[in-house]
């Protein structure tokens, strides 16, 4: 499962620092349901429940991939973008930020934030020989620390327009943590003229709503799925850009996109959309910091 020269996941990086086998992780969790190789039986066991629980969850997974390639590409291409610092980042898998900003500009900068250690393995092993990248095992709560670490202010010039993601992450935030004020600091450290990239599972069905949320918050640590407002609350004071705050499917969607199919998947292939409304749906945008 994995190369010589590649990390066990078995270890964080940081000597002395060993990964619980027993606890599940969001990160790993999500890796094992795009078909990914770097995850544990506790994650594969909790991604099962969950598609026995929540049949569409998978399609999270799916889209949001797809949001973030458009995104990115977007902002690079189109908005002159780049500097990215992505925000629960999660494994590396294909179609990486850097790999996407670094196709439209090669010298695109990025830092990617996860506080799982397979991540921090993984991602610096990845990008051992890029130097316009880098890992930080960090919490996504603390945005005060992430702009002052050494390897942000590295590659991150802070009085230059910056792209801040939170994709597919925020509802991983307790209501305590104050997910809204986590993104208000980090946007407060980047210039006018900046980006917010954010994508959130919201609900307009309570009871769907707590199912999903007692279920994630009884296997790994998690926040909650949020009403559609409340994620519109986060972008208050930008500039939200077409199409808006919409269901991350009709974000820019490209018909020329293939579709993010997953080979080798343990869940062969994804299903197909529901039919009728959506329960539980991801919601996401890019707003400009006037």
């Amino acid at each position: 499962m994995h190369t010589p020269e590649t990390p066990s996941p078995e270890h964080s990086g940081k000597p002395g620092t060993a990964v619980d086998h027993t606890v599940p992780s969001v990160a790993r969790i999500y890796d094992y349901a795009i078909g990914g190789k770097d995850n544990f039986k506790v994650d594969r066991d909790v991604a099962h429940a969950l598609v026995a629980e929540v049949p569409e969850a998978l399609l999270f997974a799916r889209e949001n991939r797809s949001f973030l390639r458009r995104a990115v590409r977007f902002l690079a291409s189109e908005c002159g973008v780049r500097q990215f610092v992505d925000n629960g980042s999660g494994l590396p898998t294909a179609d990486n930020v850097h790999q996407i900003a670094q196709r439209c500009e090669p010298g695109a900068r990025v830092v990617y934030i996860d506080n799982d250690p397979v991540v921090l393995a993984y991602g610096r092993a990845l990008l051992a020989d890029d130097g316009n990248t880098a890992v930080l095992q960090a919490d996504m709560t603390s945005p005060g620390k992430i702009i002052a670490d050494a390897r942000t202010r590295q590659l991150i010039d802070f009085t230059e327009q910056t792209a801040v993601l939170y994709v597919s992450v925020l509802h991983c935030v307790p209501d305590e943590a104050a997910p809204r004020d986590v993104v208000a600091r980090m946007l407060d450290a980047v210039p006018s003229g900046s980006y917010l990239v954010l994508s959130h599972i919201v609900s307009d069905d309570r009871e769907a709503a707590q199912r999903f949320t007692e279920f994630m918050t009884s296997s790994t640590d998690w926040g909650r799925v949020r009403s559609p407002q409340e994620v519109a609350e986060i972008f208050d004071g930008l500039e939200l850009l077409e199409p808006g705050l919409v269901d991350v499917v009709d974000w820019r969607p490209e018909s020329s996109e293939p579709v993010w199919s997953v080979t080798g998947s343990p869940f062969g292939e994804f299903p197909a959309d529901p039919e009728g409304p959506k329960k539980l749906w991801e919601l996401g945008g890019i707003a400009r910091k006037p």
